[in-house]
């Protein structure tokens, strides 16, 4: 008799251990580098509401790095569920792959973008070169500091908003051509990532202006401090979508496909959209876009199809290898 109730109390224990595995289950985001703050912040609040609506626990990790370099790091292997971009040519590899839906971009809202960004420029507090506009950055004497467009979403959206900002003014690809090449004649060292272009800018001190995301304005003054660069918004500069996506791969393996659309769908949920604006990043949801007006400031916006068709004829363009941007620079 003792050892059926042992046995049954075993069965029991190993009942409860497999209900509470069951239970909490671990999600990879694979994201880019200047996002991590929001992620922070809205990991959180997406744990809190899982837990709230399905009595579940629910760990969620975050790999960051350069976009491109996650999306090769995660078609090498890394077990991420989801996959959180700054640029739809890095999802786009990833469908190529089999790894993530083909039809990916109508899977979520907004060609499932939950936010947008833009480029803009960090300069050093008082802004003593005295830069305001695209123009300014091809000054003799201006340093500039970009993410390689190699290796990060980062860098191919500051490219592009180079290139796109000539076009916006009239003027032809061949001007822009030359133009976005004086630019990188004034790039002392290229990034691998928004975090290491910043890391570069504010630790190092290197450049008199820094091409990131309107983001990365709120993550330095908490990082290093309120006042320790201003921020520029030249007169015109492109739209930037953070596409999303799950890793069909890896939930099917894992068993996560459920949590990872959920983790993906609350990114368009009114406390996510509210996160978003406070990390600066644009928020699809209207009426929050307009109650953080202060913080987005109006530009002359341009698309990617405005100018350059797609971000995929970009990239094949421009990005290459012997393409536009092997042509412009030169590795120093």
């Amino acid at each position: 008799m003792k050892f059926k109730q042992i046995a049954t109390l075993s069965l029991a224990a190993v009942a409860l251990t497999a209900s509470n595995f069951v239970a909490s289950q671990t999600l990879l985001n694979a994201s880019y580098d200047v996002a991590r703050e929001f992620y922070k912040d809205y990991n959180t609040a997406f744990t809190a509401h899982y837990k709230k609506t399905t009595g579940k626990d629910v760990k969620v990790d975050q790999a960051h790095g350069g976009s491109s370099a996650q999306a090769r790091a995660v078609a090498d292997g890394l077990d991420a569920d989801v996959v959180t971009m700054n640029t739809t040519t890095d999802i786009e590899f990833l469908a190529s792959k089999g790894l993530v839906a083909a039809d990916w971009a109508k899977r979520f809202p907004n060609n499932a973008s939950p936010t947008t960004s833009t480029m803009l420029f960090l300069v050093r507090q008082g802004n003593p070169k005295a830069i305001r506009d695209w123009d300014d950055l091809i000054k003799p004497g201006v340093q500039v500091i970009v993410v390689n467009p190699k290796t990060g979403g980062n860098g191919r959206m500051a490219y592009l908003a180079a290139w796109g900002s000539v076009r916006k003014k009239g003027g032809t690809d061949a001007q822009a051509a030359e133009f976005v090449g004086k630019l990188f004649k004034n790039v002392p060292v290229l990034a691998k990532g928004g975090r290491d272009a910043t890391t570069i800018f504010l630790q190092r001190n290197i450049g008199d202006v820094l091409i990131t995301f309107e983001s990365e304005v709120v993550s330095v003054d908490r990082e290093f401090g309120a006042g320790k660069v201003d921020a520029i918004h030249p007169s015109s500069s492109l739209v930037t979508e953070n596409p999303v996506a799950v890793v069909e791969r890896t939930v099917a393996k894992k068993g996560t496909g459920d949590l990872a659309r959920a983790y993906l769908d609350y990114l368009y949920s009114d406390e996510a959209q509210e996160i978003a604006a406070k990390h600066a990043l644009r928020p699809r949801n209207p009426a929050i876009l307009k109650k953080y007006a202060g913080t987005f400031k109006p530009i002359q916006f341009f698309t990617v199809q405005d100018y350059f068709g797609s971000l995929g004829e970009a990239q094949k363009v421009h990005f290459n290898d012997g393409g536009q941007f092997d042509k412009l620079y030169t590795v120093k």
